[in-house]
Parts: structure tokens; C-alpha cells; sequence
């Protein structure tokens, strides 16, 4: 028995000091064979310094390896040192059978960084490689569903499917198609796919998905009897009760919808907008100054919420409390301040919608406030660049390129920028 195999049946046994001993001797006489098994083996285990140590000694006595590289990345990347796993990384030549695994490597690492359109250049760039690899198929679409892009995530889901393929890296693919049709606001196609999953199969996140999906197509019955069972299993799940509370006023089930709702307070009582749907339903009922009281707790929560405002507004004119309302509403006009956050939303918004001067006058307004953004900086440097403010979208591009300097995508750009 070689000295590996001891060494993994005292690490099985809970032996960790004669687990030491046949470690150090496998490291320095066990074969290139068993030393690159025992590393993979303690890897699973958790054991990652140890197995990085194997893998180094063998790449130092192989260095043309380039899977060893990949393999000590993956370590690197689990104990944060993404800048040494790149470095690693970017020592596989395109030319090396270990490229296509680098790459994948790095499409990971972005994508934990949340540097998705970098993570989606690599994956791409894996796919041309190797067109028909399941796993990159599918890490693609991962790629996509976690960016909120499902219209681009949903074909690729599909080509799994007609391949057989249902479940991978245990995510369920079909579950993912129809939450990504929800998603989508296809909920036609959505509920084709939720249906398909036994209800005991189902997370609560897709018991609740599939239940706002048939609420959306307005199959109250099943929607309620979904929300109930989620209740049931995870009264936890705070998310559930106003969603619960609309399917049963869609019904005409006003005073239960109430109760879920109240329900649904003694589970979260820091949710103001479950307040003013409470608030809301009283109000169907005739119970005004319990919904005043509702709306208030709201408010106390969340001053700056207008729906709430203004319901407490129209409540208070209509109970003729018109000194109430004044104080009310003065209130909130001296006291609400805006957010820089709007000027960011106001210009993706103005720009998704080719108003380029208003999204363009909102950048600017956003600028001073998120100068260590990331996030920001990339996206309003770009939108610069298309717009032809070459001044401010490399003074971003400088900024962001320092925060995230293994963009390989915004560093070209800044050089072009140097260049010109």
C-alpha cells in the first residue's frame, strides 16, 4: 500500500497526526501518479493547502503541465487570491489542451468577481472552441440566468434538454427554464415547464415562483392552494403573504386575504409595503383606522415611500383630518432628500429608452457620487464612450481599470484611449 493510501485511510479514521506522517512521506516517495491522487482526493475533502503543495511539487517537475495550473487555480480562487490563480492562468499558451479549462476557469472566477461581461467573453470564447460541450453550454446559461438575461439563457437551457439532459452540477434544468420563462414574463411557456415538477421536488423559491406564475395568469385556485402549501412547509417565507393576500381578494375572499395578511406581519414586521397591502385590504373592509394605523407603522419604517404617503393622504381627507394631512404631506416635502442612487437609475433608464441627452445629463449628476464603484464607473464609461464624451468616459475608465485591473475588456479600451 503506498504511502497516499495510508495517508487517506487515517484522514477516513480521523487520525490527523499519522495522517501527517504518510502525507510527508507520500510527498517525497510516492510516484508523480499517486501524488497527483492524493491531491485531487484531498481537495475533495477540503484539505487545499496540502493538495495545492502536490500539485506545485509536480508542476515544478513538470512545468509544460498546464492542467496543474489549472488545478492550482481553482485552489487559489477558493482561498481568495484571484490575482495569483490569474497569474496562473495566464501562463496556458492558446495552444495547450489545458486552454479550454483555463478558460473556464477564468469565466468562473469573473463571474464571482461580478464581472459578467468579462465572465461571458471567456465562456464565448470556450464555446467557439468546443461548440458542443455540455458543460459549457450550461455554464453559459448559468451565466445568463444569473445576469437577468433569460431571453439569452432559455435557448441554451433548451439544447440540453433535447440532448436528454435534465439535471447538471445538481441544478434542475427544466425548473430553470420555467423560472427563467416567469422571469421573462413569458408565464405561458413558464407554467408549461413549473408544472412538470412535483411539488415535492420543489425548493421553496419554486414553489414560490410557480404560485406568482399561475397568480400572473390569473388561475387564482392554483395559485392559492401553492401559496398555502409554501405557508404550510415555510411560513418563514415572508415574500409569500402579500402575493398569498392577492389571490384571495381576487376571489372575493377579502376578510381571509386580511388575515394572511396580519399573518404575514407577525412574520416580517419590517416590510413596508406589506403594511400598506394590509392597509389596503382593511380599507376594502370599512376598517379605516385600523388601516390609518397600518399605514403609519409603514411610514415609521419607510418616511420616504410615497404609495404610502399618498394612501395615508387620501385616508385623512377622507376622515376630514385635513390639519393631519397638511402636517403630512409638508413633512414629507422638507423632508425627503434625493438619492443619488436616482440619477443612476434615471440615466439607464432615459438611455434604454435612446433619450441620450437626459441619460447623459444624469451620468454626470450620478458621477461625484460613485467614484469607487465599480459597477458604475464601467457602465457610465461606456455609455461616455458611445455618446462621445471621450473626457469623461476615460477619466472613469481610468478609475474603474485601478479598482478592476484584470478587466481585460475596459483595459483595452483604456489603451486605445492612451494610443489615440
Amino acid at each position: 500500500m503506498s504511502y497516499s493510501q495510508k495517508a487517506l485511510e487515517f484522514l477516513e479514521e480521523g487520525k490527523i497526526d499519522e495522517f501527517n506522517k504518510q502525507y510527508n512521506l507520500a510527498l517525497h516517495h510516492d510516484s508523480d501518479e499517486m501524488v497527483y491522487s492524493l491531491a485531487e482526493e484531498l481537495y475533495s475533502y477540503g484539505f487545499t493547502n496540502q493538495s495545492k503543495e502536490l500539485y506545485e511539487k509536480l508542476l515544478k517537475k513538470f512545468p509544460d503541465e498546464d492542467e496543474l495550473r489549472t488545478d492550482i487555480a481553482d485552489i487559489l480562487i477558493s482561498e481568495g487570491n484571484t490575482d495569483e490563480a490569474l497569474e496562473q492562468l495566464s501562463k496556458i499558451s492558446k495552444n495547450s489542451p489545458a486552454y479550454l479549462q483555463s478558460l473556464m476557469v477564468q469565466a468562473d472566477l469573473y463571474q464571482t468577481q461580478e464581472l459578467f461581461e468579462v465572465s461571458r467573453e471567456k465562456l464565448l470564447e470556450a464555446k467557439k472552441l468546443a461548440p458542443d460541450e455540455e458543460v459549457i453550454t450550461f455554464a453559459l446559461a448559468e451565466l445568463y440566468y444569473t445576469m437577468g438575461e433569460y431571453n439569452k439563457a432559455i435557448p441554451l437551457y433548451l439544447s440540453l434538454i433535447k440532448k436528454g439532459i435534465t439535471n447538471l452540477s445538481a441544478v434542475n434544468i427544466v425548473e430553470r427554464i420555467g423560472i427563467s420563462y416567469a422571469n421573462d414574463s413569458n408565464f405561458e411557456n413558464a407554467i408549461g415547464y413549473l408544472k412538470q415538477i412535483k411539488t415535492i421536488d420543489m425548493s421553496s423559491d419554486v414553489k414560490f415562483e410557480t404560485a406568482f406564475t399561475y397568480l400572473q395568469l390569473k388561475e387564482y385556485d392554483e395559485a392559492i392552494d401553492l401559496f398555502e402549501e409554501l405557508r404550510d412547509s415555510d411560513p418563514q417565507y415572508a415574500t409569500l403573504y402579500p402575493y398569498l393576500g392577492q389571490a384571495l381578494d381576487a376571489v372575493n375572499k377579502q376578510e381571509e386575504a386580511y388575515r394572511v395578511l396580519q399573518e404575514g406581519l407577525s412574520v416580517d414586521q419590517y416590510n413596508e409595503k406589506l403594511f400598506l397591502a394590509t392597509a389596503r385590504e382593511a380599507l376594502k373592509l370599512s376598517e379605516n383606522d385600523e388601516a390609518l394605523g397600518y399605514l403609519q407603522q409603514g411610514n415609521e419604517i419607510d418616511p420616504d415611500d410615497i404609495e404610502i404617503v399618498l394612501e395615508m393622504s387620501n385616508l385623512l381627507v377622507a376622515k376630514e383630518d385635513y390639519e393631519e394631512n397638511i402636517k403630512l404631506l409638508n413633512s414629507y416635502i422638507e423632508n425627503h432628500e434625493l438619492d443619488p442612487q436616482f440619477y443612476w437609475n434615471l440615466a439607464v433608464s432615459y438611455d434604454k429608452l435612446d433619450k441620450l441627452k437626459e441619460a447623459h445629463k444624469n451620468y454626470l449628476a450620478a458621477k461625484p457620487y460613485f467614484s469607487d464603484n465599480a459597477s458604475f464607473l464601467k457602465q457610465a464609461a461606456l455609455f461616455f464612450r458611445e455618446y462621445g464624451d471621450r473626457d469623461n468616459s476615460y477619466e472613469l475608465l481610468k478609475k474603474y481599470v485601478q479598482l478592476q485591473p484584470n478587466d481585460d475588456e475596459a483595459a483595452f479600451m483604456l489603451d486605445e484611449y492612451m494610443d489615440d
